[in-house]
């Protein structure tokens, strides 16, 4: 039996490395509620890295 593995959240520094974006950029599409979806946990914000595929995948479209 296989234990089913979940991916980690993903920080913005890894999601701005990942699409080549500023860091800015992230947090100006947070606000603008234009970019990928993002969570906070605690003080933190962190991406679903299927949610960033997603939303990658749409912007193609």
């Amino acid at each position: 039996m296989t234990t089913p593995t979940i991916e980690p959240l993903w920080t913005v520094q890894e999601v701005s490395t990942y699409l080549r974006v500023p860091q800015s950029t992230l947090y100006q599409w947070r606000y603008l509620r234009t970019g990928p979806r993002a969570s906070r946990v605690g003080r933190h914000l962190r991406y679903d890295p299927a949610d960033v595929r997603a939303w990658l995948a749409d912007q193609a479209a």
